[in-house]
């Protein structure tokens, strides 16, 4: 009889942020990549968690980099899994409404200035190509890996999209596709949503947990979006490895690069 297959490493990492030397540093310390930056991690699955852009000098050159590795994995028999986050969604915003008047948004100069305000690099902006758009807009916003949800977003805003995986991921390409700019606003306000299970330390059948767990699958939550250093309070020198809370359920892994903290790639298997 022969042994059931061991699953092949799973890696995570969330909130690049343009650090695209310093996402490249922590690929080759792990043995994901080698010295000239190509795939060297065999069949190795690693899935990035979303905002590749802004904040940090080189937003496109990390999409750049994640397309790039993605072929390569596929090639060796791994794979590298890339969701959306927020900062993916405004771009896109600025990209498409500019400094257009928002109904409802409090914001200067449109989703633009909004943008802007919140990290956005012209350089960016300036840098987004048609293949770079159609990348971003295909990206899915949820998946479950081996009992791990994965998000981009620490939020049940997901909740407001669809009862299935495959129904969120078909609700977000839907409002990509939009040309709705206060449908566009509501889109952010989603993606941009956080802090939801932080009231979860102790498991509940009806917690934000639970729920989220229940109606997409998996036993513990991965995200990035609120950074451990400003959101959870760890100093930046002491950033070095993820944060589990509510109850062990939950595995928040923004070790924010872009507030003197790190990238923190994870293995979860």
């Amino acid at each position: 009889m022969i042994a059931d297959r061991a699953p092949s490493p799973l890696f995570v990492a969330a909130d690049m942020h343009g650090h695209r030397a310093e996402f490249r540093e922590v690929l080759r310390d792990a043995g994901l990549i080698d010295v000239r930056g190509q795939w060297s991690g065999q069949d190795a699955r690693l899935w990035l968690l979303g905002d590749y852009v802004d904040r940090g000098p080189d937003g496109i050159g990390v999409i750049d980099d994640v397309q790039r590795l993605t072929a390569q994995a596929a090639r060796a028999g791994g794979t590298v899994g890339a969701l959306v986050g927020n900062h993916e969604v405004q771009l896109m915003a600025a990209h498409l409404f500019g400094t257009a008047p928002v109904p409802g948004w409090d914001q200067v100069d449109g989703f633009r200035g909004g943008w802007l305000r919140f990290g956005g690099q012209d350089t960016d902006l300036r840098r987004l190509s048609d293949a770079c758009v159609s990348w971003i807009v295909s990206r899915p916003a949820m998946t479950v890996v081996d009992g791990h949800l994965l998000v981009h977003s620490d939020t049940t805003a997901y909740l407001e999209f669809g009862d299935t995986v495959p129904d969120v991921n078909m609700a977000v390409a839907a409002a990509f596709a939009s040309r709705d700019i206060s449908a566009w606003a509501e889109f952010c306000r989603r993606m941009s949503d956080r802090g939801a299970f932080r009231d979860s330390e102790l498991a509940q059948p009806e917690d934000s947990v639970s729920t989220m767990l229940r109606t997409y699958g998996g036993s513990t939550l991965v995200h990035g979006h609120s950074t451990l250093t400003k959101h959870f309070g760890v100093a930046p020198g002491e950033v070095c490895e993820p944060l589990r809370y509510a109850a062990g359920r939950v595995i928040a892994i923004d070790g924010g690069v872009y507030e003197g903290g790190r990238i923190l790639l994870t293995r979860l298997l």
